[in-house]
């Protein structure tokens, strides 16, 4: 059997569970409830307020998605080979015709696309409804909104996908998927402004620390462009803004968590075909 089609019978088998477990499902209803949410205010802010509302509806889904879209990666992969270890399924599959790496790359495959698909099909839907109700679509920004996410979203599958093979007991992965999205989201502008204040940490390293962080990357990248103010940005990302630019913070949100999530999942592969199946 060739790789490629070793790759697609894992996919198929990992679909299959992610169907059976609903967990498309919930992402999706994650989504769309943040959506339908912003929706309404926006639209309602829009005729009491005069703004344009699909933008604003836009601007503050892109705030929401740098927040939870993380979370969702790490929650749908930090325990998949964990899972699959456990309840003996993992060493069933390996004893067939298929290699390791093929097996992890079709899972990988599958729970990152169950994450992208949907939001891309709402994202989209929110801007056709916003120019079906007359409001002016800042569609570049859509694009912007879907290629940034879509690398955050692969920067912590890879992140999740690395926990789930190196760390064995499902108790302490679950732990290191809560600090992997703490510590990311921690490191955002209050959070490195506080340790700045508190530790006294020299500012070149808190910029440092802010440009490693792919959820501030992917903050910016989107933030940038659309609306590159103070109130925005927060003091962090205003500096970078202003000092890097708003292309190259564009470059940066796109490769860096695109980066970080393939050497994640190279250390995961790595790991997972000197490890034990059982």
């Amino acid at each position: 059997m060739s790789y490629g089609r070793e790759v697609a019978a894992a996919a198929r088998l990992d679909l299959a569970e992610v169907l059976r477990s609903r967990w498309i499902v919930f992402c999706a209803a994650v989504y769309a409830v943040l959506a339908g949410v912003l929706v309404l205010v926006g639209m309602r802010e829009s005729t009491v307020l005069g703004f344009t509302g699909m933008g604003r509806v836009l601007l503050t889904f892109s705030h929401a998605l740098v927040l939870v879209l993380p979370l969702l990666a790490l929650t749908a992969t930090g325990q998949v080979v964990g899972r699959a270890r456990d309840d003996g399924s993992l060493e069933l599959l390996l004893s067939q015709p298929i290699r390791r790496g093929a097996w992890l790359a079709g899972v990988t495959l599958v729970r990152l696309a169950v994450l992208i698909v949907p939001l891309v099909v709402l994202v989209i839907g929110i801007g056709l409804y916003g120019q079906a109700r007359g409001q002016v679509i800042p569609w570049g920004f859509v694009w912007r909104v879907l290629f940034i996410s879509s690398a955050l979203l692969w920067a912590f599958v890879g992140i999740g996908i690395a926990i789930s093979v190196l760390v064995r007991n499902q108790a302490r992965a679950i732990t290191y998927v809560v600090l992997a999205w703490a510590l990311a989201v921690a490191l955002l502008d209050v959070g490195l402004v506080t340790l700045m204040l508190k530790w006294r940490l020299d500012p070149h390293a808190v910029f440092t620390l802010a440009a490693l962080n792919p959820v501030q990357d992917a903050r910016l990248a989107l933030l940038s462009n659309l609306d590159p103010d103070l109130g925005t940005l927060g003091p962090v990302g205003f500096y970078l803004s202003t000092r890097v630019g708003q292309s190259n913070l564009y470059v940066l949100g796109l490769l860096w968590p695109a980066v970080l999530g393939t050497i994640a999942w190279v250390v995961a592969l790595l790991g997972f075909r000197k490890g034990d199946v059982s």
